[in-house]
């Protein structure tokens, strides 16, 4: 009777131990998952900024370019697009539009003097300068919290409580090769 109360003790101290273990790593995960979704909420935040300084950069210019309606509509378009964005993947690629619209306004502003003297559009492009340096730190800060979430999930044995609990690998805020190599310019004047 004793060996087998020894026995049962025995496996009640495993199970509380690996019970422990279980909420303990659970815990670390959630933690981490956290720090996941607040990094992507404040890329959300610095893209939104970005996009609320659009239609004020769009007016200024449709003053001096309105034959240049093109360029306008895609950036209009690809800053719907960021806005409507459901999840990291979306938010990427409508940012990379969004990044592209902008480059090809910048092409088309180097044609107008008048535009480039406009102390409303220097402002709003030194606004929107400020704004990329922040989303380049934000998504770094993202993508290197994810980075940490996702080898945390991968590793053993911590990635049986990782498939038990449901989690799955999160995506990084990625930029294709063609939007690193059009990294927005601001020019002001020459």
């Amino acid at each position: 009777m004793k060996k087998a109360g020894k026995i049962i003790g025995i496996i009640a101290i495993a199970v509380v131990a690996l019970a422990g273990y279980f909420i303990k790593t659970y815990n670390s995960i959630v933690t981490i998952e956290q720090n996941v979704d607040t990094q992507y909420s404040n890329i959300k935040v610095q893209l939104q900024r970005r996009a609320d300084l659009i239609p004020n950069l769009v007016d200024t210019v449709k003053g001096y370019v309105a034959h240049e309606e093109k360029v306008i509509q895609d950036i209009t378009s690809a800053r719907e697009k960021m806005t409507n964005a459901g999840n990291i993947k979306e938010l990427s690629e409508a940012n990379e539009q969004l990044t592209a619209a902008l480059n090809s306004l910048n092409v088309v502003i180097e044609n107008y003097p008048d535009l480039k003297a406009n102390q409303n559009f220097i402002s709003l492009q030194d606004e929107l300068s400020g704004t990329e340096n922040r989303i380049a730190t934000a998504r770094r800060d993202y993508n290197e919290v994810v980075r940490e979430y996702n080898t945390k999930i991968s590793r053993f044995p911590t990635s049986i409580v990782a498939g038990i609990a449901g989690k799955d690998k999160k995506d990084l805020f990625d930029v294709t090769d063609s939007s690193k190599e059009d990294v927005p310019t601001v020019k002001f004047s020459e």
